[in-house]
């Protein structure tokens, strides 16, 4: 059976863009703040690499009761028995992450284009990334910044829950949160502080107010 995905704080690894911590040592402090949905994200580690930082981020979200993610690699995440799989627009289509995956994981899409949005709701996806929304430098590839118009498109025309995503910081948070999308992510602001278990907190008290 599938697992329902919370709402509120979509947290996401960076270890580019962690003071010179790994993958799992920030994963543990996110899951000590009280994170309960993360997304192992790395593009640059060789695939065996990112399989055995999975493994053990996977059994530390099953001990926290945290929804876990894995991007990209549908191979990893049917290892580590993942609860869902993020896929770009650039990855395999979403019909085929379907057929290898099955119906009980979840599968969510990154989308920057109204189409693109309709399309992962038509082919069946269980939610939407929204963004990037203001300017990011997390991924190489990163689109433009898609802004708080295209997130007003998908709350009001999207049935299936909307993610916002991109650039998105404590400064920015409220303004995003006007538009009422079901989820906010966010990467640097929570693997670059120097304290996440303070910084998480500081975050959940404004999620958990829309939330």
């Amino acid at each position: 059976m599938k697992k329902q995905m919370p709402r509120g704080l979509y947290a996401i690894t960076a270890e580019n863009f962690s003071n010179g911590r790994d993958n799992i040592t920030v994963a543990k402090q996110m899951l000590d703040a009280g994170i309960k949905i993360l997304q192992y994200r790395d593009k640059h580690k060789a695939k065996i690499e990112r399989f055995k930082q999975c493994e053990v981020i996977r059994k530390l979200t099953l001990d926290y009761s945290c929804f876990f993610i894995v991007n990209d690699d549908v191979d990893i995440a049917l290892a580590v028995c993942s609860d869902g799989i993020h896929i770009g627009q650039d990855d395999l289509p979403l019909i085929k992450v379907r057929e290898l995956a099955g119906d009980d994981i979840t599968i969510g899409v990154s989308t920057n284009l109204p189409k693109q949005a309709l399309l992962a709701v038509e082919q069946g996806a269980d939610y939407v990334g929204v963004g990037p929304i203001y300017k990011t430098f997390t991924k190489d590839d990163a689109a433009d910044p898609v802004g708080l118009d295209y997130l007003d498109f998908c709350v009001k025309n999207i049935a299936i829950p909307k993610v916002a995503i991109g650039g998105i910081k404590l400064s920015n948070l409220l303004e995003v949160y006007k538009y009422k999308p079901d989820n906010i992510c966010m990467i640097t602001e929570i693997t670059s502080s120097q304290d996440i278990y303070i910084t998480v907190k500081k975050i959940q008290e404004v999620v958990n107010a829309y939330c």
